[in-house]
């Protein structure tokens, strides 16, 4: 952008000690957009004060985030809100340079794959089983536990690039390449667990509030590809004491998907260093569910 003298004065203020002088000359930074953030990026490099460069970092910061809300609403409110484009979204909140297209392409380069090794003849076992041999074997993808402090680990695109992610991108992964290839899979609403479950058809077809969990086939570990068999999950409610009930089994909507995805992450950021990260993600998981009630 170009620096104009306003530009120049406000620049100049961002190191003014008085806070509300500072939060004044931060908001109309800000309204500037992305645009000015060249200029920051110049400021920061020619700036020796540490304490200086903090501020001009949290001002980028700023403008990456605002532009990451717009976006989020936008496809929310998007009548496909596509669940890979919606993963993708939350890696730019860590990433706001990633190259949404270059992913795009991965996906599809693992689709074809998969659909190649498809036919009409196979079950719905053996179809899930083909799309687990192509990402765990053949592309040597590997599920990791859990861990809050490796927050990488929630990102699809890191999952895509390195070949290693927890449940939840795994699982987001498995369902966007299940709706490519028209494969029944869905993300369902166990507790403390990240099951796929294959649905004998499609819920979106059944019209009652809860889908009974009569319809599904099997369960899937988006970590691991393992199968498991009614039999199993009742095992694991018993096992935490918790009635089965039919609202668990009913398929999580993309939204709904991407707010746990956002809950979750947030969790990485619990220091004191970065609670800023942990209440943005938060409040992009909130302003999803606020969609939802508006629906």
């Amino acid at each position: 952008m170009e620096q104009t003298k306003e530009i120049s004065a406000l620049l100049h203020l961002i190191e003014d000690p008085d806070h509300e002088v500072y939060s004044t000359v931060s908001e109309r930074i800000i309204s500037f957009g992305k645009e000015i953030i060249p200029n920051l990026e110049h400021l920061w490099e020619t700036t020796p004060d540490e304490a200086i460069q903090e501020r001009i970092e949290m001002l980028i910061h700023s403008l990456h985030f605002r532009d990451l809300q717009i976006d989020l609403k936008a496809w929310a409110t998007d009548k496909e809100h596509d669940l890979f484009t919606g993963a993708l979204l939350i890696s730019r909140y860590q990433y706001p340079e990633l190259n949404l297209l270059t992913h795009y392409q991965e996906l599809e380069k693992i689709r074809r794959n998969v659909w190649l090794e498809l036919n009409s003849f196979l079950t719905s076992l053996e179809k899930v089983n083909v799309l687990n041999n192509i990402l765990f074997n053949y592309y040597k993808v590997k599920g990791s536990e859990i861990n809050y402090t490796q927050p990488d680990d929630f990102l699809i695109h890191k999952l895509i690039e390195t070949k290693k992610g927890n449940a939840i991108p795994m699982g987001l992964l498995l369902i966007s390449l299940s709706n490519l290839l028209d494969i029944n899979m869905f993300m369902i609403n166990i507790p403390r667990q990240f099951i796929l479950a294959y649905f004998d058809d499609d819920p979106a077809s059944d019209s009652s509030d809860e889908y009974p969990p009569q319809h599904i086939q099997f369960y899937l570990d988006g970590a691991s590809g393992q199968i498991f068999s009614h039999k199993d999950v009742e095992t694991y409610f018993k096992r935490i004491s918790v009635p089965p009930t039919a609202s668990y089994f009913k398929p999580l909507s993309n939204k709904r998907m991407i707010q746990l995805m956002l809950e979750e992450y947030a969790k990485c950021f619990s220091d004191e260093k970065n609670r800023y990260k942990k209440n943005d993600l938060l409040s992009l998981a909130s302003q999803l569910n606020e969609m939802d009630d508006d629906e």
